[in-house]
Order: C-alpha cells, then structure tokens, then sequence
C-alpha cells in the first residue's frame, strides 16, 4: 500500500516543478516563438554563428559559477546559511570579474584566434552577458534553496520577456520603421544583424542583476576562508561534472566548424542543427523545470526514512511524462516543424535523436543524485568525464562522414553511456529500488506508437482527419496507461 506521507512529499514537488516549470515553460515558450523569426530574418550561417557562440558561453558559465551552486545547496543546511551564501557569492564575484577583465582587455587577441577578428564586440557582449548572469546565478539558487518559486519564476520570466521584446524591437519594430519612416530609432543601426541578439540579451542581464540588488546584498555578511575552502573541496569535482556536460551538450556545435572541410558549410549546419535542437525544447524544459525543483527537494529530503522509495516514486512519474512529451513531438511533428524556416527543414531527422537524447540526460540527472547526496561528487565527474571523452571521440568519428546529423548521434550515444553507468554505480553505493519494468513498458508502448505512425506515414498524409485522431487516440491511450498503472498513488494525492 503506497504511503501516504510519501506520495504527499511527492506531490510537494510536483506543485514546485509546476510553478518553476509553468512560469519557465510559459517564457521560454515566447521565447521559442522568436526561432521563426530568426529561421527567416537570418541566414543558415548567421544562425550557425549565434549557435556557436552560445555555446561558446555554455562553458564559460560552468567556470565562473564553479560549483557553486551545488555547494551551497548542500552546505546551506549544515551552516550559517547567510555565510554559506556570502562566500557563493564572493566566490562567483570575484572569478567573473577576473574574467571580465582579462577578456576584455585581451578581446581582440581572442577575437582574431577563434575567426571573429572582424566582429569583436560579439565577443564584448558575450563576456558582458557571461558577468551578469553569473552573479545572478547564487541568489537564484538562495530563491530555490529557500522554497520561493514564485519570486524566482518571476524574476526569470522577466529577464526572458526583456529578451524578447528588445530582440522584437531590434528584429521588426526598428527595421520596419527605418524603412517606412527613414528614422533611426534609439540603439538600432541598419544591418546590425545578429549583434542584436546579444544587445538584447545583455539589456536583460543586467536587468535581472537590479531586480536581485535585495539577494545581492548578502554578500554584506563577508567573507569566511576556512568554510570557503570545505565549499571549495565540494564544488571542485563539480565544475568538471559541469564542464563535462557542457562538452557533451555543446561542444559538438564548435567542433563542426573545425572538423568539416568546409569552414562556411559548417556555419550552416551549426545554424540547421541549432534551429532542430529547438524543437526539442518541450522535452528540455520540462528537465529543466524539474531539475529546478529536484535538487534542493532531493537534499532537504535527504535526511527522511524513505527517502529511497521517495526517489524510486518521483522516477516512475518522470519517465512517464518525458516519454509523454517524446510521443507529443513526434507524432504532430508535421505542424510542429513550421517554428522553423523551410531552408531549416532538411535537418528534422535528428529530432527524434536528440529528444530521447536528452530523455537519457533527464533519466542521469534522477540516477545520479546518490553521489551529490553521499559527497561522492568526483565519482560524479569521472561519469561526466567518460561522457565528455566519448563525446569528442564521437564527434571526431562521425561528423567527417555525417555532419551535423552525426553530433545527434553522439549526443545520444554519450547520455545513454551516462545513464547506465550512472544507474548500475548508484546501486552499488547507494541502491534505490527504480521499477525498471514499469519504465520498459512505458518505453516499449512508447516505441510501438511512434513506429506505427511512421510505418502508416504515407497513408495518414493523404487522410488528415483521421490521421490527427489516430494520433490524438496514441496520445490519450499512453496517458491510460500510465494512469491505470500509478493510479493507486495519483488518488492518494489527490486534495
């Protein structure tokens, strides 16, 4: 008989996954709805550049906030919690602006190294964006720590709607009204072309660092070197964990330009490659929303009898939902396709790979908390480390024959790598009971869904009627099913 108790801590953070996952999918929903507009205002090679400079700033971030986070989330209940966050912050503080210094007075230099000796100011705002956010980064993580989903929600999805309506203003409204008018509205200039992205990227930064100016304040309570150092000795292993995943996320989108003969081609495929991982973006979202949620629940319930069986129930529900979200995509991709330019179409190949890619990526982040929960985190980085180098091995072996399709490969090679190992070290060091055969069942209907809709593609086409039901019939069947089999523990929660 399901415990009460449980499934009610269950349906705690389902309640804070909503209000972080509604309040992130609602923004980066709008947000999503400018990869249009950027698939037909930019060029396949202009996209591909924004893609590889944001990945560019992907590592960078892992840098300057070095574990930090993490570290304060599980030290924040052990100690003073003001001084835990004062030394997060001083930390971060001072390595972004360590950074900031020596890129800007060197950003020329680095700008000619990577090809962009022309366009250093993508450089400048790159670092000014990387400043900013990482900052920020500390008193969001207090706002989560803390339990406020609200105050977080709400200052993220005004940074994200900041975004938007400058990249709106840079994008439409200003072009427009120069050549309508023949005025110059303020910050515009004609042909800015994706500079804009980053000028609308850093306005919001810097917003959000005003509106946390109450958070930022706790750095008042100064500075402790010894309880630093332990934070320190934590975060250490992080940063390469986090290094790691930024590897096997993003690296495949720089390594593209410098593997593929073809210097401008590969631009391209960056820009087709970057446009498909968007319609991905249900999938991530929801991993993201969750992961917002799930680290602090998971510490906080750390110390709880049956916190095993806790994280045994909590996995059920996530891989119900994920596989949910899988079928959702890829049965009405038809449709779905359109948020991207046609010249952007010939890559929805990989779109399939890279949902269940980051599926497996999901599936890592549940399986592996033991070691973050058990101060093991440099068996953390060896997985992330194993993930990295097979990731660059792949990328090395697949993009010379496959170009950006075989990135998708990698990606989805090297989190499936992850997530077992990640599983089968877990139960070795601290065993949870996951029901593997509830999870084979969702993944086998999951599969035998989406073959039948390939399988009668050609057919459901020339029927559109009926093949919308059909597939509106797949969906509602796998939310049956998953009903029928945890309905026991939905009723329990119920209000």
């Amino acid at each position: 008989m399901p415990n009460i108790a449980l499934l009610s801590t269950v349906k705690k953070l389902a309640g804070q996954t909503a209000v972080y996952g509604l309040s992130t999918i609602a923004g980066r929903f709008f947000y999503f709805l400018l990869v249009p507009i950027y698939t037909r205002v930019f060029t396949q090679v202009e996209y591909g550049i924004n893609t590889e400079f944001y990945a560019y700033m992907s590592f960078f971030n892992i840098l300057l906030t070095h574990g930090m986070e993490t570290a304060f989330f599980r030290f924040a209940d052990k100690d003073n919690n003001k001084q835990v966050f004062a030394n997060a912050l001083v930390s971060v503080l001072g390595v972004s602006g360590i950074f900031a210094v020596l890129f800007v007075g060197f950003g020329q230099q680095i700008a000619n190294g990577i090809g962009y000796g022309d366009h250093p100011e993508y450089l400048y705002y790159c670092v000014g964006i990387l400043f900013f956010d990482s900052i920020c980064a500390i008193p969001f993580a207090l706002l989560r720590q803390q339990g406020r989903p609200i105050r977080f929600a709400v200052f993220k999805n005004i940074n994200i709607f900041c975004n938007i309506l400058l990249n709106l203003y840079f994008l439409l409204l200003a072009p427009y009204w120069h050549q309508k008018h023949g005025f110059i509205l303020p910050f515009y200039k004609p042909g800015l072309g994706i500079e804009s992205i980053f000028m609308a990227n850093l306005f919001a930064s810097v917003l959000t660092s005003v509106l946390l100016t109450k958070e930022l304040m706790g750095i008042t309570f100064g500075f402790q070197y010894e309880q630093w150092k332990t934070m320190m000795k934590y975060a250490i292993p992080m940063i390469w964990v986090g290094l790691a995943g930024m590897v096997n996320e993003t690296l495949s989108r720089a390594m593209l330009r410098y593997i593929w003969p073809d210097p401008e081609q590969a631009k391209a495929m960056n820009g087709i490659f970057g446009a498909n991982y968007k319609l991905s973006i249900i999938i991530t979202l929801f991993i993201q929303a969750y992961k917002f949620a799930a680290e602090p629940f998971f510490f906080n319930h750390a110390k709880t009898t049956e916190k095993r069986d806790l994280y045994a129930t909590v996995m059920n529900y996530f891989i119900w939902i994920c596989l949910f979200v899988f079928l959702l995509v890829m049965l009405f991709l038809h449709y779905l396709k359109y948020f991207i330019g046609e010249r952007f179409f010939e890559g929805l190949g990989v779109v399939p790979v890279l949902l269940f890619a980051n599926i497996f990526l999901g599936i890592y982040y549940n399986v592996s908390i033991w070691y973050k929960l058990s101060d093991q985190t440099n068996k953390g980085a060896i997985i992330s480390l194993i993930g990295a180098l097979l990731t660059i091995g792949l990328n090395i072996a697949f993009i010379p024959a496959y170009g950006y399709v075989g990135c998708a490969w990698a990606t989805f090679i090297c989190y499936f790598t992850m997530m077992v190992i990640g599983y089968l070290w877990g139960q070795k060091y601290y065993p949870i009971p996951y029901n593997l055969g509830r999870a084979g069942l969702y993944l086998i209907v999951t599969l035998l869904f989406y073959g039948l809709a390939l399988l009668s593609e050609n057919w459901m086409e020339a029927n559109t009627l009926i093949s919308n039901t059909l597939r509106a019939t797949m969906l509602v069947s796998f939310i049956a099913l998953g009903y029928l089999l945890e309905r026991k523990k939905i009723l329990m929660v119920q209000p």
